[in-house]
């Protein structure tokens, strides 16, 4: 500082974030200081990841202080694969030392390493060997289908694991709608709980393409199943089936601070079509990864959205990302994701 005194050291971003902190106490920024937070990170998921699970996030950025560097793991049985993602200049200027120290401490673990890019541009094998078009993985016992080379995200929407797990323990004898479905991960869920029927809903035909492979590879009657590849605005206005469980996770309203207002108004639009087809007793799980929306933010969309419907809604739980997703507690600004589940009272 000023003062002569030492701050820290990170990785000078070319974004909206000028540096992103790496370490506050005087050593060399790196790989030996990647290592530890490598070992570090491991250990946390050796105590948190449930059973039969088979993909998980390893490094979380700044929740895991790796700052810029995200890492999940994906394993069918017999091979495992990681997929990396850099976020900001810094991190990307680095990749070859990322690389390099995932490769050492990880090779004999990992059957090949995948780096994505920014949207639009095409993964790149950096380690090992490619994977497979299509990999099946295990989440809680369920089987979930996920294209690692052209999917979004890595490949999969890991941080909704435990929204999944909760949908499955909800959808014994219910009418089950998933909306911005991706590869059909809330409705397989549902339809493993017992749904009497249950409709998957995605713009991508890929997407929903899979979402029909997942269904049947968990075992599920087809009859049971529906998918639509259909913009979901669109689906809501021309399909009034009504519902008894509804789930919306659309992509983010509000990728920039500049977003915000329109995003707010766009989420009570979203909860009030959804929340016009359920009936008194009916259930609505909605989500939000928009990081610039707060969660009591996100809850005043639904209060909106309740109002528009004329529906009087009670909140049964509330909650974010899994354990492998950690966050600091002084990076409130980490809590990107928002899940909350309400009941329809009448």
């Amino acid at each position: 500082d000023r003062r002569g005194r030492f701050l820290g050291r990170g990785l000078v971003d070319g974004g909206p974030l000028f540096l992103r902190l790496w370490t506050t106490r005087d050593e060399p920024m790196d790989e030996g200081l990647f290592r530890r937070r490598l070992d570090r990170a491991r250990e946390l998921r050796a105590d948190v990841l449930p059973t039969e699970t088979t993909a998980f996030r390893l490094l979380h950025g700044e929740g895991d202080r790796t700052p810029g560097v995200v890492l999940d793991v994906y394993g069918d049985g017999t091979a495992r694969f990681g997929v990396l993602r850099l976020d900001g200049d810094g991190a990307r200027r680095w990749r070859e030392r990322w690389v390099r120290a995932l490769a050492e401490a990880l090779g004999d673990e990992l059957d090949g390493i995948l780096a994505r890019g920014g949207r639009g541009e095409a993964p790149e094998l950096v380690h090992g060997v490619a994977p497979p078009p299509q990999i099946a993985v295990k989440e809680h016992g369920m089987t979930l289908l996920a294209d690692l080379r052209a999917g979004q995200k890595t490949g999969l929407f890991l941080d909704h694991r435990e929204g999944r797990h909760r949908v499955r323990a909800l959808g014994r004898g219910r009418r089950v709608l998933n909306l911005y479905a991706y590869t059909g991960g809330f409705g397989i869920a549902a339809g493993l709980g017992g749904a009497v029927r249950v409709t998957n809903v995605d713009v991508a035909p890929a997407a929903v393409a899979l979402a029909e492979e997942g269904w049947v590879a968990n075992g599920l009657d087809p009859a049971r199943h529906r998918a639509v590849a259909a913009d979901v605005p669109r689906f809501l206005a021309e399909d009034r089936e009504p519902e008894d469980l509804i789930i919306a996770d659309p992509p983010s309203f509000a990728p920039r601070e500049s977003a915000v207002g329109k995003a707010l108004e766009s989420y009570a639009q979203l909860h009030a079509a959804c929340l016009s087809r359920l009936h008194p007793g009916g259930l609505y799980l909605a989500a939000s990864c928009s990081s610039h929306v707060d969660m009591e933010a996100f809850a005043g969309t639904l209060r909106a959205g309740a109002r528009k419907a004329r529906k009087t809604l009670q909140l049964l739980d509330r909650w974010g990302s899994p354990p492998d997703h950690p966050r600091l507690l002084a990076f409130p600004e980490g809590d990107y994701l928002k899940s909350l589940l309400v009941r329809v009272v009448d």
